[in-house]
């Protein structure tokens, strides 16, 4: 039995005809000279799964920050998560031309996005699109900075704005970041805002003339240049020094002293870098800017998870440090963490699977935002349980596992002495003893194999694991070794260098690096697929420069006695690692560590910054062992 048909009635076809679709008007025929520019392009379309907001925000003194605030869609009652970057914070958040939200974020911030965090990225002042003045890691409000304003109190007002004018959040912040974000995630915790509950500080800028960015213990990291340049240049978006291809090694030679240098490349008039020439010395110009010294200046309330890489080769000094300095008061207290992975430069915040030739369990980088960094974040901006974050946490390199510890250092200093025979032991050598080598600054040692390109990013991410067999026949580089260890010595703090040293000049740069050599059939070897044979590397765990003119006091340099033997103390980098059985224990010494660090003339001068080349000679430098001026490197070794 067939159905009915009955015929549409005018209403049924009204509504019919009002949802179909609507033909769009056809476009007006154009002219072949019509000119083709378009305005702009929303690359947002309306089926993106994100939403993307862009404020000028108001600081107290009227300058407005340039602030991106991206969300997913259908968020609500979502924490804030801040970073205040010199690095393009609309960049930032458009590395792809994506309608996803985890493609035009950065990889980091995939599990929080897509939790129901609210992901902010601001514009430091005078940067790219924000307003104001720029000033290199501006100090804060205080003697060095009479105006009141610093990162800190534009944090503060950043955070006062947000948490009014984003009806999405629940009202509650944290702030992360890396290197200068790093620098200003600590600053952020001075005076901080009521609704800053937590604080993510990785690989930050601390103090940048001990152990940071510009200098370490003196001696300047010459690529400061060119971070300089590209930061000071049109709010940051020049592309810093345009030097071409070559070897860097044969530039920076040739180009002489650092004001030679500068000259030549027309940069010698820009601000930072005058600062950095006019200030070699360790005064209150830059100790006055110590953040490690304001953060114990200051009451700590904001719970803070400090990161650094073990081979950060740009900002290792700066997170240990603001440890050490809050731990007397907070080591204990839940306020306090520190956490020190395999990685480089904030190589947390990409993949660690692993480093040059080094391979570990996986990618320790996602298993660290999403096993620790992500749980600490939701508990206080979300409410989750108490995820017992440890007062410390490393990765012990060498045998691939993660340490919780109650505290930092965990090691008992124990002298790993030099000895006759380019030897190395834990047994003092009771009779005294020297070893010579004579340092030429024409031909300084360089830090990796040559031909030396910085703007490699394979060269300069993992130059800080470099086998070190390339420099360890050279005349002026000396090598002590112990025998092959019978037992694993495992070290878990900041190895420290107790040198006793000698030079026929009147300056000298000391530099000491901690190896572990691998045997010469290593059984690593057998697992490494595409990754160098491990057989006799000379993996350096640390590498760390002292100039001779701060012996005595790195405010008031003096010229060093030729052939006086000064005892030189510094500490290398914070590790966890542990030199297995079979495996050698080397300490190297030279005098040069070049281009890295500028070449010491060896002559005492003023201002190395404006040596002039008479002033550059050959030096014998002497290494003493044994007796009374017993050179060791003490290893912070946990038994």
């Amino acid at each position: 039995m067939h159905k009915h048909l009955t015929r549409p009635t005018l209403a049924t076809l009204s509504l019919i005809l009002a949802s179909a679709p609507i033909a769009a008007a056809p476009p007006a025929t154009l002219a072949p000279m019509t000119p083709d520019g378009v305005a702009s392009y929303d690359q947002v379309r309306p089926e993106a799964d994100f939403i993307r907001r862009v404020a000028m925000v108001p600081m107290r003194d009227g300058v407005k920050l340039y602030t991106v605030i991206v969300f997913k869609k259908g968020t609500s009652g979502g924490p804030i998560l801040l970073s205040r970057t010199p690095y393009d914070a609309k960049g930032t958040t458009a590395r792809t031309a994506s309608q996803s939200i985890v493609d035009i974020l950065p990889i980091m911030d995939k599990e929080f996005v897509n939790d129901g965090y609210i992901r902010v990225y601001q514009d430091i002042r005078g940067l790219h699109n924000s307003e104001g003045e720029f000033v290199m890691n501006r100090p804060i409000a205080g003697p060095l900075n009479p105006t009141g304003i610093d990162e800190s109190t534009d944090a503060h007002d950043t955070i006062e704005w947000l948490v009014k004018n984003i009806p999405e959040a629940n009202g509650k912040v944290g702030v992360i970041g890396s290197s200068y974000l790093g620098f200003t995630t600590l600053s952020a915790e001075i005076n901080p805002h009521p609704a800053l509950k937590a604080a993510v500080p990785e690989s930050p800028m601390v103090d940048g003339w001990i152990g940071d960015d510009w200098f370490h213990n003196g001696a300047f990291r010459t690529f400061s240049l060119g971070f300089a340049v590209s930061q000071s240049t049109g709010k940051a978006e020049g592309s810093g020094l345009a030097l071409g291809s070559g070897d860097d090694y044969t530039r920076y030679l040739e180009g002489g002293s650092m004001a030679d240098y500068a000259r030549k490349l027309g940069i010698d008039h820009y601000p930072f870098v005058q600062k950095l020439f006019q200030n070699p010395a360790y005064t209150e110009f830059w100790s006055g800017q110590a953040v490690d010294k304001w953060m114990a200046a200051h009451p700590f309330t904001v719970p803070t998870m400090i990161e650094v890489g073990q081979w950060d080769q740009e900002d290792s000094y700066g997170g240990p440090a603001v440890y050490k300095a809050l731990a007397p008061k907070y080591e204990g207290t839940g306020l306090l963490h520190l956490v020190i992975g395999p990685w480089r430069h904030s190589g947390a915040n990409h993949y660690g699977y692993d480093l040059g030739a080094l391979t570990f369990t996986g990618d320790t980088a996602a298993e660290w935002r999403t096993r620790w960094v992500k749980p600490f974040f939701d508990h206080y901006l979300k409410g989750a349980p108490d995820p017992r974050i440890p007062p410390v946490l490393t990765y012990a390199t060498g045998v691939n596992r993660w340490n919780e510890s109650p505290r930092w250092p965990m090691g008992t200093p124990t002298p790993l002495f030099l000895r006759d025979g380019n030897g190395a032991s834990f047994d003092k050598p009771a009779a005294p003893g020297h070893d010579d080598y004579v340092s030429d600054p024409a031909k300084p040692v360089p830090f990796i194999p040559r031909p030396i390109n910085v703007a490699d990013p394979d060269q300069w991410r993992t130059w800080l694991v470099r086998d070190q067999r390339f420099v360890s026949d050279r005349p002026d580089v000396l090598s002590y070794t112990t025998a092959p260890l019978t037992s694993a010595v495992h070290i878990m703090g900041a190895p420290e260098v107790d040198l006793f040293a000698a030079t026929s000049g009147t300056d000298s740069d000391w530099v000491v690096k901690l190896i572990d050599v691998y045997p010469n059939e290593a059984p690593e070897a057998a697992t490494q697929g595409s990754k160098p044979d491990m057989s006799g590397f000379e993996l350096p765990i640390g590498i760390e420069i002292f100039r001779g003119r701060y012996v005595h006091s790195f405010a008031k340099p003096e010229p060093l006695k030729p052939g006086k033997v000064e005892h030189y103390r510094w500490a290398l980098p914070n590790v966890d690692h542990v030199f297995l059985p079979g495996h050698r224990i080397m300490i190297q010494v030279q005098s040069s560590l070049f281009p890295l660090y500028d070449r010491n003339p060896q002559t005492y001068v003023d201002n190395i910054f404006y040596a002039k080349p008479g002033d550059y000679h050959r030096a014998t430098q002497t290494i003493w062992w044994g007796g009374e001026n017993a050179s060791a490197v003490m290893l912070p070794i946990v038994r």
